[in-house]
């Protein structure tokens, strides 16, 4: 596949520590970039930014974001592809671009939520070089539209937790963003969609300890209850695939619990409709819906366990 580089003045003399990976397709990453640059001056070329535009096809994007990067201060390079190849197979040709000792992937609609965002990862690839580490997610920079607020409501309760709650289940919290891999414990085969995160950081977790830190970043592309309805379909498959790699840890997790109990009940399938038609109803308290929410989803994975 015809691939197109474009380095900025900073890539050819940096010796980077870190290598962030951040993979778009027809999105605009120049925002999280400025952000990122603002740390430049003091992290003196030990991190670099590789980019990867998966087939976006947008030829006022790519001279937009060339310009972009000629202007900042951080290492950066462009990979921008003539056609889509996917995210599993985008994320392993940015690890094969990537100089540094240590990858962290990061989705380019993500916010770093502090200044030193980029130095707290560097102190803690040069203390303490964790082959696995997640840094967290929060809402502290989300969108608030009322359409959103039942993933708001999700992510809160499962999703944005201290590091403290997410170390008592490491492997269940990782996700593909805001995720750094030292590079000799990088798995190729690692996939990364509905439930592959997880269960890669189930088999690296037998060789290596997943280290949880808090460093959050903002996740800023929420989804709808339709969206996140679909993405719940869709995920079944894996689970059913963790569940039967992974029996014995999976077993212990609240979703599966839930999925059995469900898979009980009679007329599932009605069940199954009435529970996203409640998520779905926007006169019901929030609350209501992202319960109705989440028993959908246990509704779904019931056909896998």
């Amino acid at each position: 596949m015809s691939a197109h580089l474009h380095d900025n003045a900073a890539w050819s003399r940096a010796t980077p520590t870190i290598s962030v990976l951040i993979p778009f397709l027809r999105d605009d990453p120049q925002a999280l970039l400025r952000q990122l640059d603002s740390e430049a001056a003091a992290l003196s070329g030990a991190v670099e930014l590789i980019l990867l535009d998966d087939g976006t096809g947008d030829a006022n994007l790519t001279a937009r974001l060339q310009a972009t990067l000629d202007a900042l201060a951080l290492p950066i390079r462009l990979i921008t592809l003539t056609a889509n190849e996917g995210r599993a197979r985008g994320r392993n040709r940015l690890t094969t671009a990537a100089r540094g000792e240590a990858y962290l992937f990061l989705d380019s609609d993500m916010r770093p939520d502090t200044a030193a965002f980029l130095q707290n990862w560097l102190r803690l690839v040069t203390g303490n070089a964790p082959a696995v580490a997640f840094g967290g997610f929060s809402l502290q920079q989300a969108p608030t539209d009322a359409r959103f607020a039942v993933h708001r409501a999700l992510s809160g309760a499962s999703e944005c937790l201290p590091a403290s709650e997410r170390a008592l289940t490491p492997e269940k919290y990782v996700y593909t963003s805001n995720l750094l891999v030292r590079g000799d414990a990088f798995d190729p085969g690692f996939s990364g969609w509905g439930w592959e995160d997880v269960e890669w950081a189930m088999r690296v977790s037998r060789r290596f300890p997943v280290v949880h830190i808090d460093n959050p970043a903002t996740h800023m592309g929420l989804d709808t209850v339709e969206d996140l309805a679909r993405k719940f379909d869709q995920g079944a498959g894996n689970f059913a695939r963790v569940v039967a790699l992974h029996p014995a840890i999976v077993q212990t997790y609240p979703s599966y619990k839930a999925a059995r109990a469900l898979k009980r009940l009679p007329g599932l399938p009605l069940a199954r409709r009435l529970m996203k038609q409640a998520a779905l109803t926007t006169v019901l308290p929030v609350k209501a819906r992202a319960f109705a929410l989440r028993l959908y989803r246990a509704a779904v994975y019931a056909d896998a366990v």
